[in-house]
């Protein structure tokens, strides 16, 4: 069990290294005007807006990330490739991010990078599937499960449509790609479910 545990925290410590990583390519693109005038920073404003939701992202699957390994009972070699798949797809957000601050939030830009967030959510579903399934019904109960699949499959649904909308409203798709992080800013929300219900039945 104590080594079990120990592989857990490898895994973990690689993920938030990865991230980490991330996060600091994705800064490097925050480039200071040559410019000493307030009006310099205005031209940067599609930089700065693709950074924070990519940040904002970032640090809300590390928090989902973080929530999910708590359920981990047996590290196999599956899950670990499934970690890496899943990494591997939130670590091309930097490219995306940079193209789409670059380009001024045009159109094509925007589509990818609602794409690879549609490539994120599906890495995720199936990252969060494979490790829920170790969880047993004290860690996790079933309503809570049916909450946490309904939650990520609405927002592949939004990360979907605002990858198809995008190409011909490119605001409106970024809009959409931020409404789907707002149901991932609580995990714990989603696993305290049952907790709630008895609560309100007493």
């Amino acid at each position: 069990m104590s080594e079990q545990r120990t592989t857990a925290d490898r895994l973990a410590a690689f993920s938030d290294a990865v991230m980490a990583v991330i996060i600091t390519i994705m800064v490097l693109e925050l480039k200071a005007p040559e410019d000493s005038t307030f009006e310099s920073l205005l031209p940067l404003w599609p930089t700065v807006i693709g950074y924070a939701v990519s940040y904002l992202f970032i640090a809300i699957i590390w928090v989902n990330h973080h929530h999910l390994l708590r359920f981990v009972k047996e590290v196999t070699p599956r899950l670990i490739w499934i970690n890496f798949a899943h990494l591997f797809v939130v670590s091309l957000l930097p490219f995306a991010t940079a193209w789409m601050t670059r380009s001024d939030l045009a159109a094509a830009p925007v589509a990818v990078y609602a794409g690879i967030f549609v490539l994120v959510e599906i890495a995720y579903l199936v990252f969060e599937r494979e490790i829920l399934a170790q969880a047993d019904s004290s860690m996790m109960s079933d309503e809570a499960r049916r909450l946490a699949r309904r939650r990520s499959i609405a927002a592949l649904v939004i990360f979907a449509a605002a990858s198809l909308v995008s190409p011909f409203v490119p605001l409106l798709g970024l809009g959409l790609i931020c409404c789907a992080l707002v149901l991932y800013v609580r995990p714990e929300a989603v696993s305290n479910a049952r907790v709630r219900n008895l609560q309100l039945r007493r």
